[in-house]
C-alpha cells in the first residue's frame, strides 16, 4: 500500500494535493484496493460547488457503487474527464490520477498527513 507523504487523506479514503490556490483530489490506493476494478466514475460539472464530506461524485466497480466525498468546499474548476473515460486508471495509478481541482477551498486544516492515515488504514485492515 502507497501513501504519499506529500498528500493529505481522509477517513473516506480521498486524498488531496494542496497546489497553490488549488486542491487538487483523487480516490487512495486503500480505497481502490478495497473496491476492485473499477468500470464507471461520475463526477461533477466544473462550476458546481462542493462541500467537505459531501458527496460529489462516485465510482462504480464490480463489487459495488460508492461516494466520493470531497475533503474540501470550494469551486470545481477542472474535471479529469480521461480518469472518467477510462476508470481502470484509477486502480491503475491512484495517485497519478486525480478527479477534480478545487478553487477557492476551506477545511483543508482538518485532512491527515501520509502517517497519521497509514495508521487509520491499518486500523481499518
Amino acid at each position: 500500500m502507497n501513501f504519499p507523504a506529500e498528500l493529505k487523506y481522509t477517513k473516506d479514503h480521498e486524498w488531496v494535493l494542496i497546489d497553490g490556490d488549488v486542491a487538487v483530489v483523487g480516490i487512495s490506493d486503500f480505497a481502490q484496493d478495497a473496491l476492485g476494478d473499477l468500470v464507471f466514475v461520475n463526477l461533477p460539472e466544473v462550476g458546481d460547488e462542493v462541500n467537505a464530506g459531501e458527496a460529489f461524485g462516485d465510482v462504480e466497480s464490480v463489487k459495488a457503487v460508492s461516494d466520493i466525498n470531497s475533503p474540501v468546499s470550494g469551486t470545481v474548476c477542472a474535471v479529469n474527464e480521461a480518469a472518467a473515460d477510462s476508470p481502470e486508471s484509477l486502480n491503475s495509478d491512484p495517485y497519478g490520477t486525480w478527479l477534480i481541482k478545487v478553487e477557492n477551498f476551506t477545511e483543508a486544516d482538518d485532512l491527515m498527513d501520509a502517517e497519521a492515515y497509514k495508521a487509520f488504514c491499518e486500523a481499518e485492515a
